[in-house]
């Protein structure tokens, strides 16, 4: 290993053994041999800030943990309302809260970078479909995802797999596929992944029945 790729192995194997959390810059020197020096405490001019590094006692993990319990946190308060919109629009609750997981992970005020807002994801054209005025009002953007989605199942004849595609790529694309799952790769992400977490919550709801 050359000198200057082992310097950074150095530097960032010292970092790492302090304790806590530590935001650290690397900055990088050449002398005029060539020779490069690393460190995170310049002592003459001619260093160069090359990058941060954060460091600390708390693994990735523990922030994911964290995340999933707000989320389940946010299922617990919604659930009336997702329930009583399923209810309406003839739907499993298992399947929205399916839908809201992946689309949103239950924030209200997601918003989308194609625009799509709410719990349910609405597009504007969507939303304005089915009357709904504020896309991240919960109750209005439950009425209006949960009608779409029931639509969507009987216009595919209660294929679950074509619903869910048409819900993320429009059921144009389906149509233009021949009724089929668009070949693209978002779209079937998101079908494996709503399904996924279907089956999870049917097999929630049945094992918290027994």
């Amino acid at each position: 290993m050359g000198f200057e790729r082992l310097l950074p192995v150095v530097v960032l194997t010292c970092l790492l053994g302090m304790a806590g959390s530590v935001l650290a810059d690397v900055y990088k020197y050449r002398d005029y041999e060539g020779r490069v020096y690393l460190t995170d405490k310049p002592m003459k001019g001619g260093y160069r800030l090359v990058r941060k590094y954060r460091f600390g006692s708390h693994r990735p993990a523990s922030r994911t943990t964290d995340s999933l319990a707000a989320m389940q946190r946010r299922r617990q308060q919604l659930a009336p309302l997702i329930e009583a919109a399923a209810r309406d629009s003839r739907l499993r609750p298992e399947l929205v809260h399916a839908v809201i997981r992946a689309e949103s992970a239950y924030r209200a005020d997601a918003v989308s970078d194609k625009g799509a807002r709410g719990l349910m994801q609405l597009m504007p054209a969507t939303a304005k479909r089915f009357g709904v005025r504020d896309p991240h009002d919960p109750r209005q953007n439950l009425r209006g995802g949960t009608r779409y989605l029931h639509e969507l199942l009987v216009r595919f004849d209660h294929d679950l797999r074509l619903a869910v595609a048409a819900y993320n790529a429009g059921e144009n694309a389906v149509i233009d596929y021949g009724n089929r799952v668009p070949p693209y790769p978002e779209t079937q992400r998101y079908v494996r992944k709503v399904l996924g977490f279907y089956e999870q919550n049917l097999a929630a709801n049945q094992l918290a029945q027994r």
